[in-house]
C-alpha cells in the first residue's frame, strides 16, 4: 500500500514535469516564431506553461471537493516560487533588475495577493470574489499585450515566415504536454489525499508543501536553466508572472467551480507569509536594482522557516 502510493506519487511528478517540459519548450518555440521577446514570453507564455500543473491540480481538487488542497496548492506554490525557487537561483547567481518592468509585474503579483486576502475575511472565496481575482489577471494580460505592442512599434519587427516551419510539431507537443500535466495532476491529487489519510496530516498541509513543491518543479527547472544560460529576464519574469497566475487565475477559476472555504490557518498564517515574501522580494529588487545572493539566502531561509512553522503549529 505504502510502496504503491509512493510509486504513483513519483510517477505523477514525472508525468507532470515531463509534460510541463514539452509544454514549455513548445510554448516558447511558438512564441519566438511569432516574434515575441523573452521578457514577454517569461511573464506570459512560459508562466502559463509552468503554472499548468498548479492550475490542473487546484481545479481538479476543487472539482473533487477537496477545497483545502485547492487553496493550499495555489498559495503554497506562490510561496514556494519565491522562497524556494527564486531563493535557490539567487544563491547560484545574482539577478539584475529592469526596474520599470519588475515594478509593474511585481505590482500585479502583489495586487493579486492583496485582493485574495481582502476577499477572504468572510471565510469563503465566492464566485464573485473569484471574478475580482480574474479581473486582476485580465489586467495583467492586457498590460503584457500593450507592452508587446509597444515593443513591436519601436522595433518594427515582424515574424519571419521561414520561422513558422515546424509549427505543427510545436502545437502537437504543446497539446501532448498539456494532456500529461492534466493526467498527472489527477493522479497527484488522489495520491496526495491518500498520503494525508495515511499519516493523519491535514490536506491543507499536504497542499501547501508536498503538492506545492511537486507542481512548482517546472518553475524550479525553468528558472535554474534560464539563470545558468544567462537569461535572467526570462527567469524573473516567469516567477512574477507565475505567482500572479497562481493567485488570480487559478483561484479565480477554481472558485467558479465551487465556493472555496478559507480556514483560519490561511488567514492567520499562510496569507500573511505569502504577502510578506512578496513584499520583501519587491523591496530587495528596488533597493539596488538587482537581487543579490545574500538576499537569496534571506528569501530561502524565510521559506524553510515557514514550512517549519507549518508542522510545528498547524499540523
Amino acid at each position: 500500500m505504502y510502496f504503491s502510493t509512493a510509486l504513483l506519487f513519483a510517477a505523477s511528478l514525472v508525468l507532470i514535469t515531463k509534460g510541463a517540459d514539452w509544454f514549455i519548450e513548445s510554448a516558447v518555440s511558438i512564441s519566438e516564431k511569432s516574434g515575441i521577446q523573452k521578457i514577454i514570453i517569461g511573464a506570459t507564455i512560459v508562466s502559463f506553461a509552468t503554472t499548468a500543473p498548479e492550475f490542473a491540480v487546484s481545479a481538479t481538487a476543487a472539482y473533487m471537493n477537496h477545497t483545502e488542497m485547492t487553496i493550499g496548492n495555489a498559495v503554497g506554490s506562490a510561496i514556494c516560487n519565491i522562497g524556494l525557487v527564486l531563493g535557490s537561483i539567487l544563491i547560484i547567481n545574482a539577478i539584475p533588475i529592469h526596474l520599470n518592468t519588475f515594478l509593474r509585474k511585481g505590482a500585479f503579483m502583489l495586487l493579486s495577493g492583496v485582493v485574495l486576502i481582502l476577499t477572504s475575511f468572510d471565510g469563503v472565496l465566492s464566485s464573485f470574489d473569484g471574478m475580482l481575482l480574474l479581473s486582476v489577471f485580465i489586467g495583467f494580460l492586457y498590460h503584457n499585450y500593450r507592452l508587446q505592442i509597444s515593443i513591436f512599434d519601436e522595433t518594427g519587427s515582424k515574424p519571419d515566415r521561414t520561422q513558422m516551419i515546424g509549427l505543427k510539431k510545436d502545437i502537437a507537443f504543446f497539446v501532448l504536454g498539456a494532456l500529461c500535466v492534466v493526467i498527472g495532476s489527477r493522479i497527484l491529487v488522489n495520491t496526495g489525499i491518500t498520503i494525508a489519510k495515511m499519516f493523519g496530516v491535514p490536506e491543507m498541509i499536504i497542499g501547501l508543501t508536498l503538492l506545492a513543491l511537486g507542481t512548482s518543479l517546472p518553475e524550479l527547472v525553468t528558472a535554474i536553466s534560464a539563470t545558468l544560460k544567462g537569461h535572467q529576464d526570462l527567469s524573473i519574469g516567469n516567477i512574477l508572472g507565475a505567482n500572479t497566475m497562481d493567485i488570480a487565475l487559478i483561484l479565480g477559476v477554481s472558485s467558479q467551480i465551487r465556493p472555496l472555504p478559507i480556514i483560519s490557518q490561511s488567514i492567520n498564517y499562510d496569507f500573511p507569509v505569502m504577502l510578506f515574501i512578496m513584499v520583501i522580494l519587491i523591496l530587495f529588487g528596488i533597493t539596488k536594482k538587482r537581487l543579490d545572493r545574500w538576499e537569496g539566502v534571506v528569501i530561502l531561509c524565510s521559506y524553510f522557516a515557514y514550512v517549519t512553522g507549518l508542522f510545528l503549529w498547524h499540523n
